[in-house]
């Protein structure tokens, strides 16, 4: 990336999370769309907890909802190309209570947690 660029995407969150980078001003579309994705990668590794804690296999989740293995595998490494049904189909599949929030502004869905 050029030196005048305000987006950095580290490696790992946590450099975010302990202050190491700064990916944007607040608000910013920059900071908005890590924001997004930092959300899909925490809702796969939720997901990949919960299976794990379940004493599931990715395979035995996949049959529960009628999906291959390598499509569980997938979403737990990164949800940004998965449908909300087969997320919705996932969490109810691990007895998840799903609640979603959601905020409009101007012409913007926002999804919130």
């Amino acid at each position: 990336m050029n030196g005048n660029s305000s987006l950095f995407r580290p490696t790992k969150h946590n450099q975010l999370l302990n202050g190491l980078e700064i990916i944007g001003k607040v608000g910013a579309p920059e900071r908005e769309q890590y924001e997004f994705d930092l959300k899909l990668e925490l809702l796969g590794a939720m997901i990949k907890k919960t299976r794990q804690e379940r004493h599931l296999t990715q395979e035995e989740l996949g049959k529960l909802i009628g999906v291959q293995k390598a499509q569980i595998s997938k979403l737990e490494r990164n949800a940004s190309n998965v449908t909300i049904e087969t997320v919705l189909r996932v969490l109810k599949a691990l007895q998840a209570n799903v609640k979603f929030k959601i905020e409009l502004s101007g012409d913007d869905l926002n999804l919130a947690s």
